[in-house]
């Protein structure tokens, strides 16, 4: 399907030959990466020759590099390739969606804000229907072919070059709505296939190949924007976003073998039979949400998380804006801040994410992101300017990607199905996106009452204390989950 879309956008589009060839090696490069996957993974347990007995070279090396079980490497290697892929695609969109909020100006940022939660509104109880009535086997397909067309049509306007500086606002709208669902609905899956414990030795490997698909996407919008165009890129998103749909339906089938061929207690509506309806109301993730004192916990912690971001987003739109008029050395700012961060969160994911979440399990592992944003905050209240910034959002991003996330995604494993998809979804995305409306109307109410910039920092710092305080909660609370999972041999 991939090379097959891939040729028919370029059809739809006479663009000079550079152009073509460009984007012919970045899409044709995608399928590759997926045939080569396929048969890295033929030899392994679980691969399309049947259960092997003895794993290849490539599967012994992935063995001596991280903690993972020979029934595992087949999955894991296919979920490493699902977020490569997914985060490949977004981060083409991310530093031109960042340009076109600076072109809509700062002062206008918290209205883009309030209509991306209001939009998050409308999609929410559409994505709890489908979840309600979709096995997962189709649902996960469903969401990425619909923002996949999605991208397609704003390639068109584009590319008519109708309606520039609305369709600029409706695109980061959307932007920010879709990496929310794609991302949610990537890690929801995860934690519906892994337990506690594989989660601990195994998601920071799997967020390394979201880190890696990061600096690709990166990459591919520092090196191309200036050759073939913002609309093209747009195409070059698309095609790795349907890369991401064939590794999706890849670690489906593999799921059958995580537990040494065995269904894992509690969870066979999950792994054993993907085919079957959740069912539930359209409203029941929210009911979930209220009643748990623990998803409670976990909506609080990214509300906060929220606040963080979206006050040291504000500051850097500021401090970058004031840096250059100039919106290509903008967007290479944002680009090369992306990359920069992206690297050294690799290095972390590959090294040392998985050995760490085992050692202070996840709540200690989720901690330090609000650290980094406290001391972060604190240094921002004492010079605001470009370098600081740069590394502030920089580091928060590596503790973030790198520990922070991985843990989060971890307390979601020791909940039910219907926690999973429901509640999880409605935190990830309309909590997260509720919780950036009142931060920014919140920012610019403290603006307008005269705060500086440098002010807002210093009152952020004892927030980040008392965030970091919950994560420490949090985690203990998971670990006793935990305990009686592996207790009871109960989900829920």
């Amino acid at each position: 399907m991939v090379p097959f879309f891939a040729k028919a956008m370029l059809w739809t589009y006479r663009i000079n030959g550079a152009e073509v060839d460009s984007m012919a090696r970045w899409t044709g490069a995608g399928a590759s990466i997926t045939k080569w996957l396929e048969g890295r993974c033929t030899n392994l347990p679980g691969g399309s020759n049947g259960h092997g007995k003895n794993m290849n070279r490539f599967a012994l090396y992935l063995s001596n590099v991280i903690d993972v079980r020979a029934h595992e490497i087949r999955a894991l290697l296919w979920a490493f390739a699902y977020f490569f892929f997914l985060l490949a695609s977004y981060y083409i969109l991310r530093p031109l969606r960042d340009e076109m909020g600076i072109a809509a100006g700062r002062e206008n940022l918290q209205w883009l804000f309030t209509a991306t939660f209001f939009a998050m509104l409308v999609a929410s109880p559409i994505y709890a229907y489908a979840t309600s009535t979709l096995p997962r086997a189709r649902l996960i397909p469903w969401v990425y072919h619909f923002f996949a067309l999605n991208l397609i049509a704003f390639w068109a306007l584009l590319v008519l070059d109708y309606e520039k500086a609305a369709v600029a606002k409706v695109f980061f709208v959307w932007v920010s709505v879709f990496v929310l669902f794609a991302v949610s609905v990537f890690w929801t899956f995860m934690a519906d296939l892994f337990q506690s414990e594989q989660g601990k030795r195994l998601f920071g490997f799997i967020a390394a190949g979201g880190t890696a698909g990061t600096m690709l996407g990166s990459s591919i919008t520092v090196g191309l924007s200036a050759i073939i165009g913002v609309a093209s890129l747009l195409v070059v998103a698309a095609v790795l976003l349907e890369c991401a749909i064939f590794c999706a339906s890849r670690l489906e089938r593999s799921t059958r073998v995580f537990s040494n061929g065995q269904p894992r207690p509690g969870v066979t509506t999950a792994v054993a039979a993907p085919q079957a309806k959740m069912g539930g109301g359209v409203f029941g993730g929210l009911l979930l949400l209220v009643k748990s004192p623990y998803l409670s916990g976990i909506a609080i912690w990214v509300a906060l998380l929220s606040l963080a971001q979206t006050f040291l987003y504000f500051i850097q739109q500021d401090v970058v804006r004031n840096a250059s008029t100039d919106p290509a050395t903008r967007t290479q700012i944002f680009a090369t801040m992306d990359l920069g961060g992206n690297i050294l969160t690799l290095l972390i994911q590959l090294v040392a994410t998985g050995e760490l979440i085992k050692r202070l399990g996840a709540g200690k592992a989720a901690a330090c992101l609000p650290l980094v944003f406290a001391i972060g905050f604190a240094a921002a209240s004492f010079a605001p300017v470009l370098g600081v910034i740069v590394g502030f959002q920089v580091l928060q991003r590596v503790a973030n990607f790198g520990f922070s996330n991985p843990a989060r995604e971890i307390m979601f494993t020791v909940v039910d199905r219907e926690e999973k998809y429901k509640a999880k979804n409605i935190i990830d995305t309309a909590v997260l996106r509720g919780g950036d409306v009142v931060w920014s109307w919140t920012f610019t109410g403290l603006r307008a009452a005269g705060l500086t910039a440098s002010l807002i920092a210093m009152i952020a710092v004892p927030v980040a204390l008392g965030w970091l305080a919950l994560s420490l909660w949090l985690g203990r609370l998971q670990e006793d989950r935990a305990k009686q999972l592996q207790t009871t041999g109960e989900k829920g």
